[in-house]
Protein backbone atom coordinates (compact mmCIF):
# COMPACT_ATOMS: atom_id res chain seq x y z
CA UNK A 1 0.00 0.00 0.00
CA UNK A 2 1.63 3.32 -0.81
CA UNK A 3 0.54 7.17 -0.96
CA UNK A 4 1.39 9.74 -3.10
CA UNK A 5 3.98 11.31 -0.91
CA UNK A 6 7.31 9.15 1.06
CA UNK A 7 6.79 9.20 4.48
CA UNK A 8 8.02 11.77 6.60
CA UNK A 9 9.41 11.77 10.17
CA UNK A 10 7.83 13.99 11.49
CA UNK A 11 4.65 16.22 10.96
CA UNK A 12 7.05 19.06 9.68
CA UNK A 13 8.56 16.31 7.08
CA UNK A 14 4.87 15.19 6.32
CA UNK A 15 3.92 18.59 5.08
CA UNK A 16 7.38 19.48 3.21
CA UNK A 17 6.90 16.29 1.31
CA UNK A 18 3.25 17.59 0.94
CA UNK A 19 4.57 21.21 -0.54
CA UNK A 20 7.00 19.23 -3.03
CA UNK A 21 4.44 17.27 -4.84
CA UNK A 22 1.95 20.20 -5.01
CA UNK A 23 -0.12 19.50 -3.05
CA UNK A 24 -0.31 22.20 -0.45
CA UNK A 25 0.53 25.11 -2.84
CA UNK A 26 -0.39 28.40 -0.57
CA UNK A 27 1.19 30.00 2.40
CA UNK A 28 -2.25 29.54 4.40
CA UNK A 29 -3.17 25.75 3.89
CA UNK A 30 0.70 25.38 4.85
CA UNK A 31 0.38 27.12 8.30
CA UNK A 32 -2.54 25.20 9.05
CA UNK A 33 -1.26 21.88 8.76
CA UNK A 34 2.35 22.88 10.25
CA UNK A 35 -0.02 24.07 13.70
CA UNK A 36 -1.95 21.01 13.78
CA UNK A 37 0.36 17.68 14.51
CA UNK A 38 -1.46 14.90 12.48
CA UNK A 39 -0.13 11.85 15.12
CA UNK A 40 -2.40 14.30 17.81
CA UNK A 41 -5.30 12.87 15.97
CA UNK A 42 -4.51 9.26 16.28
CA UNK A 43 -4.71 6.61 18.71
CA UNK A 44 -1.58 6.16 20.89
CA UNK A 45 -0.68 2.29 19.87
CA UNK A 46 -1.02 3.71 16.36
CA UNK A 47 1.02 6.53 15.70
CA UNK A 48 3.80 5.10 14.48
CA UNK A 49 1.67 5.27 11.23
CA UNK A 50 0.67 9.28 11.62
CA UNK A 51 3.09 10.56 8.87
CA UNK A 52 2.51 8.17 6.22
CA UNK A 53 0.38 9.52 3.43
CA UNK A 54 -2.23 6.66 4.07
CA UNK A 55 -6.01 6.74 5.42
CA UNK A 56 -6.37 5.75 9.06
CA UNK A 57 -9.68 3.80 10.43
CA UNK A 58 -10.06 2.34 13.73
CA UNK A 59 -13.62 1.42 14.68
CA UNK A 60 -15.83 4.84 13.79
CA UNK A 61 -12.51 6.88 13.80
CA UNK A 62 -10.98 7.66 10.77
CA UNK A 63 -9.07 9.84 9.09
CA UNK A 64 -8.53 10.65 5.23
CA UNK A 65 -4.62 10.04 3.64
CA UNK A 66 -2.78 13.37 3.95
CA UNK A 67 -2.81 14.35 0.44
CA UNK A 68 -6.64 14.03 0.08
CA UNK A 69 -6.94 16.88 2.68
CA UNK A 70 -4.57 18.99 1.35
CA UNK A 71 -6.41 18.94 -1.93
CA UNK A 72 -9.38 19.29 -0.21
CA UNK A 73 -8.29 22.92 1.73
CA UNK A 74 -6.74 23.99 -1.62
CA UNK A 75 -10.03 23.40 -3.37
CA UNK A 76 -11.88 25.55 -0.64
CA UNK A 77 -9.98 28.24 -1.11
CA UNK A 78 -10.65 29.42 2.43
CA UNK A 79 -10.55 33.11 3.91
CA UNK A 80 -10.95 34.91 7.34
CA UNK A 81 -14.69 35.47 8.50
CA UNK A 82 -16.32 32.44 6.10
CA UNK A 83 -18.67 29.82 7.13
CA UNK A 84 -18.09 26.23 6.85
CA UNK A 85 -19.71 23.10 7.14
CA UNK A 86 -17.92 19.76 7.55
CA UNK A 87 -20.48 16.68 6.51
CA UNK A 88 -19.11 13.83 8.36
CA UNK A 89 -16.72 15.82 10.17
CA UNK A 90 -14.96 12.21 11.68
CA UNK A 91 -11.93 13.49 14.47
CA UNK A 92 -12.48 17.17 13.49
CA UNK A 93 -8.75 17.14 12.34
CA UNK A 94 -9.67 18.79 9.52
CA UNK A 95 -12.12 21.70 11.05
CA UNK A 96 -9.55 22.36 13.27
CA UNK A 97 -7.47 23.16 10.80
CA UNK A 98 -10.05 25.36 8.64
CA UNK A 99 -10.85 27.36 11.76
CA UNK A 100 -7.02 28.67 11.89
CA UNK A 101 -7.82 30.10 8.46
CA UNK A 102 -11.41 31.47 9.62
CA UNK A 103 -10.12 33.52 12.57
CA UNK A 104 -12.71 34.26 15.16
CA UNK A 105 -15.38 35.85 13.03
CA UNK A 106 -15.56 32.56 10.87
CA UNK A 107 -18.45 30.04 11.16
CA UNK A 108 -17.36 26.36 11.81
CA UNK A 109 -19.98 23.35 11.91
CA UNK A 110 -19.37 20.22 12.16
CA UNK A 111 -22.16 16.99 11.39
CA UNK A 112 -20.95 13.80 12.02
CA UNK A 113 -23.19 10.19 12.25
CA UNK A 114 -21.52 8.25 15.49
CA UNK A 115 -21.35 9.66 18.27
CA UNK A 116 -18.58 8.31 19.93
CA UNK A 117 -16.78 9.89 17.20
CA UNK A 118 -18.16 13.42 18.50
CA UNK A 119 -16.75 12.68 21.87
CA UNK A 120 -13.31 11.76 20.13
CA UNK A 121 -13.34 14.90 18.28
CA UNK A 122 -14.39 17.12 20.94
CA UNK A 123 -11.21 15.48 23.14
CA UNK A 124 -8.59 16.23 20.72
CA UNK A 125 -10.43 20.16 20.10
CA UNK A 126 -9.85 20.78 24.03
CA UNK A 127 -6.03 19.29 23.93
CA UNK A 128 -4.94 21.21 20.77
CA UNK A 129 -6.62 24.73 22.43
CA UNK A 130 -5.03 23.71 25.89
CA UNK A 131 -1.58 22.34 24.90
CA UNK A 132 -0.44 23.23 21.16
CA UNK A 133 2.75 25.31 20.52
CA UNK A 134 0.59 26.65 18.17
CA UNK A 135 -2.40 28.17 19.21
CA UNK A 136 -1.51 31.37 20.12
CA UNK A 137 0.20 32.42 16.79
CA UNK A 138 -3.53 31.79 15.34
CA UNK A 139 -7.10 33.56 16.06
CA UNK A 140 -9.11 30.42 16.16
CA UNK A 141 -12.49 29.76 14.81
CA UNK A 142 -13.67 27.19 17.41
CA UNK A 143 -15.67 24.42 15.63
CA UNK A 144 -18.46 23.26 16.72
CA UNK A 145 -20.41 19.37 15.84
CA UNK A 146 -23.33 18.03 16.30
CA UNK A 147 -24.52 14.31 16.27
CA UNK A 148 -26.96 13.25 13.32
CA UNK A 149 -26.97 11.92 9.61
CA UNK A 150 -26.03 14.87 6.72
CA UNK A 151 -28.28 13.70 4.71
CA UNK A 152 -31.45 15.11 6.96
CA UNK A 153 -30.39 18.41 7.82
CA UNK A 154 -33.14 20.41 8.60
CA UNK A 155 -34.26 22.66 5.74
CA UNK A 156 -34.61 25.99 7.33
CA UNK A 157 -30.71 25.86 7.85
CA UNK A 158 -28.83 28.41 7.09
CA UNK A 159 -26.45 27.91 3.75
CA UNK A 160 -22.60 28.48 4.05
CA UNK A 161 -19.68 29.96 2.65
CA UNK A 162 -17.70 26.58 2.26
CA UNK A 163 -18.88 22.98 2.79
CA UNK A 164 -17.46 19.44 2.55
CA UNK A 165 -18.31 16.00 2.05
CA UNK A 166 -16.22 13.36 3.82
CA UNK A 167 -18.09 10.46 2.45
CA UNK A 168 -18.97 9.24 -1.62
CA UNK A 169 -22.18 11.29 -2.28
CA UNK A 170 -24.47 9.19 -4.70
CA UNK A 171 -25.93 11.32 -7.93
CA UNK A 172 -29.05 11.65 -6.47
CA UNK A 173 -27.86 13.58 -3.30
CA UNK A 174 -26.03 16.35 -5.47
CA UNK A 175 -28.83 18.84 -5.85
CA UNK A 176 -28.94 18.20 -1.95
CA UNK A 177 -25.30 19.00 -1.37
CA UNK A 178 -25.14 22.12 -3.44
CA UNK A 179 -28.84 23.60 -1.75
CA UNK A 180 -26.35 24.04 1.28
CA UNK A 181 -24.49 26.48 -0.58
CA UNK A 182 -24.61 30.26 -0.61
CA UNK A 183 -24.32 32.03 -4.26
CA UNK A 184 -20.63 32.29 -4.18
CA UNK A 185 -19.65 29.65 -2.50
CA UNK A 186 -17.73 26.56 -3.12
CA UNK A 187 -18.52 22.66 -2.27
CA UNK A 188 -16.21 20.21 -2.02
CA UNK A 189 -16.85 16.30 -2.45
CA UNK A 190 -16.68 12.71 -3.76
CA UNK A 191 -19.02 12.37 -6.13
CA UNK A 192 -19.19 9.41 -9.22
CA UNK A 193 -15.44 8.14 -7.84
CA UNK A 194 -13.98 11.68 -8.22
CA UNK A 195 -12.86 14.51 -5.86
CA UNK A 196 -15.12 17.72 -7.23
CA UNK A 197 -15.02 21.24 -6.28
CA UNK A 198 -18.25 22.79 -7.64
CA UNK A 199 -18.85 26.73 -7.20
CA UNK A 200 -22.16 28.36 -7.27
CA UNK A 201 -22.29 31.56 -9.63
CA UNK A 202 -25.79 32.39 -9.31
CA UNK A 203 -29.08 30.84 -7.99
CA UNK A 204 -28.91 28.02 -10.41
CA UNK A 205 -25.36 28.76 -11.72
CA UNK A 206 -22.73 26.75 -11.37
CA UNK A 207 -18.97 25.57 -12.34
CA UNK A 208 -17.77 21.99 -11.83
CA UNK A 209 -14.16 20.55 -11.82
CA UNK A 210 -12.63 17.26 -11.32
CA UNK A 211 -9.93 17.37 -8.52
CA UNK A 212 -8.73 13.84 -8.08
CA UNK A 213 -10.09 10.37 -8.85
CA UNK A 214 -10.32 8.61 -5.47
CA UNK A 215 -13.11 6.38 -3.90
CA UNK A 216 -14.84 6.64 -0.87
CA UNK A 217 -17.32 4.74 1.31
CA UNK A 218 -20.37 5.86 0.01
CA UNK A 219 -23.15 8.40 2.20
CA UNK A 220 -24.81 6.29 4.55
CA UNK A 221 -28.45 6.63 3.88
CA UNK A 222 -31.54 7.55 6.57
CA UNK A 223 -32.72 4.48 8.37
CA UNK A 224 -36.32 5.00 9.13
CA UNK A 225 -37.50 1.56 10.14
CA UNK A 226 -37.90 2.62 13.59
CA UNK A 227 -40.17 4.92 13.53
CA UNK A 228 -40.94 5.68 9.92
CA UNK A 229 -40.14 9.24 10.31
CA UNK A 230 -36.85 11.56 9.75
CA UNK A 231 -34.76 12.92 13.04
CA UNK A 232 -33.88 16.40 11.35
CA UNK A 233 -30.46 17.48 12.27
CA UNK A 234 -30.51 21.05 13.55
CA UNK A 235 -27.49 22.90 13.26
CA UNK A 236 -25.78 25.45 15.39
CA UNK A 237 -26.78 28.72 15.19
CA UNK A 238 -25.02 31.77 14.32
CA UNK A 239 -24.63 33.45 17.59
CA UNK A 240 -22.82 36.92 18.06
CA UNK A 241 -19.82 36.93 19.86
CA UNK A 242 -20.56 38.04 23.46
CA UNK A 243 -18.92 41.18 24.89
CA UNK A 244 -16.28 39.36 26.51
CA UNK A 245 -15.04 37.53 23.29
CA UNK A 246 -15.02 40.38 21.28
CA UNK A 247 -12.38 41.97 24.05
CA UNK A 248 -10.74 39.08 24.51
CA UNK A 249 -9.95 38.73 20.69
CA UNK A 250 -9.03 42.79 20.76
CA UNK A 251 -6.74 42.08 23.75
CA UNK A 252 -4.76 39.24 22.16
CA UNK A 253 -4.40 41.49 18.94
CA UNK A 254 -3.01 44.59 20.13
CA UNK A 255 -0.31 42.02 22.13
CA UNK A 256 0.59 40.52 19.10
CA UNK A 257 0.75 43.77 17.05
CA UNK A 258 2.94 45.25 19.91
CA UNK A 259 5.38 41.65 20.05
CA UNK A 260 5.47 42.36 15.98
CA UNK A 261 6.59 45.95 16.58
CA UNK A 262 9.20 44.84 19.21
CA UNK A 263 10.78 42.37 16.75
CA UNK A 264 11.06 44.58 14.24
CA UNK A 265 12.85 47.26 15.95
CA UNK A 266 15.33 44.18 17.36
CA UNK A 267 15.74 43.21 13.76
CA UNK A 268 16.18 46.79 12.80
CA UNK A 269 18.38 47.53 15.26
CA UNK A 270 21.32 44.67 14.76
CA UNK A 271 20.85 44.02 10.92
CA UNK A 272 22.73 40.64 10.11
CA UNK A 273 23.86 40.52 6.25
CA UNK A 274 21.53 37.72 4.85
CA UNK A 275 22.92 34.04 4.42
CA UNK A 276 24.71 33.58 1.26
CA UNK A 277 23.38 30.89 -0.54
CA UNK A 278 24.34 27.28 -2.69
CA UNK A 279 22.30 25.66 -4.68
CA UNK A 280 22.37 22.09 -4.53
CA UNK A 281 20.58 19.78 -6.94
CA UNK A 282 17.11 18.16 -6.40
CA UNK A 283 15.31 15.48 -8.15
CA UNK A 284 11.32 15.76 -7.88
CA UNK A 285 8.71 12.89 -8.94
CA UNK A 286 5.30 12.95 -9.40
CA UNK A 287 3.42 10.26 -8.32
CA UNK A 288 0.57 9.35 -10.45
CA UNK A 289 -0.92 6.25 -8.73
CA UNK A 290 -1.83 6.58 -4.67
CA UNK A 291 -3.41 3.54 -3.26
CA UNK A 292 -5.24 3.98 0.28
CA UNK A 293 -6.23 1.91 2.85
CA UNK A 294 -10.00 1.18 3.63
CA UNK A 295 -12.30 4.15 2.63
CA UNK A 296 -10.11 5.86 -0.01
CA UNK A 297 -8.94 2.73 -1.93
CA UNK A 298 -7.05 4.20 -4.50
CA UNK A 299 -6.64 7.81 -6.26
CA UNK A 300 -4.87 9.05 -8.91
CA UNK A 301 -3.96 13.22 -9.86
CA UNK A 302 -5.93 13.95 -12.67
CA UNK A 303 -3.41 15.28 -15.01
CA UNK A 304 -3.42 19.06 -16.45
CA UNK A 305 -1.26 20.98 -18.75
CA UNK A 306 0.79 22.42 -16.09
CA UNK A 307 2.09 18.88 -14.97
CA UNK A 308 3.37 18.30 -18.37
CA UNK A 309 7.33 18.96 -17.69
CA UNK A 310 7.66 18.17 -14.01
CA UNK A 311 7.72 14.57 -14.69
CA UNK A 312 11.32 13.32 -12.64
CA UNK A 313 12.70 16.89 -13.71
CA UNK A 314 16.40 17.62 -12.20
CA UNK A 315 15.77 21.62 -10.26
CA UNK A 316 18.25 23.49 -8.45
CA UNK A 317 17.38 24.28 -5.04
CA UNK A 318 19.26 27.30 -3.38
CA UNK A 319 19.79 26.58 0.78
CA UNK A 320 21.94 28.91 2.76
CA UNK A 321 25.74 27.94 2.98
CA UNK A 322 25.56 28.26 7.18
CA UNK A 323 23.59 25.18 6.96
CA UNK A 324 26.11 22.89 6.29
CA UNK A 325 28.70 24.20 8.63
CA UNK A 326 28.58 21.18 11.38
CA UNK A 327 24.67 20.67 11.31
CA UNK A 328 24.89 18.29 13.96
CA UNK A 329 26.23 20.69 16.79
CA UNK A 330 23.52 23.39 15.90
CA UNK A 331 20.21 22.67 18.24
CA UNK A 332 16.99 24.83 17.37
CA UNK A 333 16.13 26.68 20.91
CA UNK A 334 12.54 25.77 22.03
CA UNK A 335 9.75 27.86 20.26
CA UNK A 336 9.35 30.69 22.25
CA UNK A 337 5.62 31.83 23.15
CA UNK A 338 5.92 35.56 23.09
CA UNK A 339 2.08 36.23 23.45
CA UNK A 340 1.79 34.10 26.73
CA UNK A 341 5.04 35.67 28.42
CA UNK A 342 3.84 39.08 27.37
CA UNK A 343 0.45 38.36 28.97
CA UNK A 344 1.49 36.67 32.29
CA UNK A 345 4.01 39.90 32.65
CA UNK A 346 0.71 42.33 32.65
CA UNK A 347 -0.26 44.03 35.47
CA UNK A 348 -4.06 42.04 35.66
CA UNK A 349 -5.69 39.25 38.21
CA UNK A 350 -4.46 35.48 37.39
CA UNK A 351 -8.13 34.52 36.28
CA UNK A 352 -7.73 37.29 33.37
CA UNK A 353 -4.60 36.64 32.55
CA UNK A 354 -5.39 32.93 32.31
CA UNK A 355 -8.91 34.21 30.59
CA UNK A 356 -6.91 35.78 27.78
CA UNK A 357 -5.48 32.49 27.24
CA UNK A 358 -7.90 30.62 26.80
CA UNK A 359 -7.08 28.78 30.41
CA UNK A 360 -4.04 26.88 28.47
CA UNK A 361 -1.67 24.51 30.43
CA UNK A 362 1.22 25.15 28.68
Amino acid sequence: MGGAVSAGEDNDELIDNLKEAQYIRTELVEQAFRAIDRADYYLEEFKDNAYKDLAWKHGNIHLSAPCIYSEVMEALDLQPGLSFLNLGSGTGYLSSMVGLILGPFGVNHGVELHSDVIEYAKQKLDFFIKTSDSFDKFEFCEPSFVTGNCLEISPDCTQYDRVYCGAGVQKEHEDYMKSLLKVGGILVMPLEEKLTKITRTGPSAWETKKILAVSFAPLIQPNHADSGKSRLVHLPPVAVRSLQDLARIAIRGTIKKIIHQEALSKAGNGLKNPPRFKRRRVRRRRMETIVFLDKEVFASRISSPSDDNNNSEDIEEERPEEEETKPSELKPDPPVNFLREKVLSLPLPDPLKYYLLYYREK
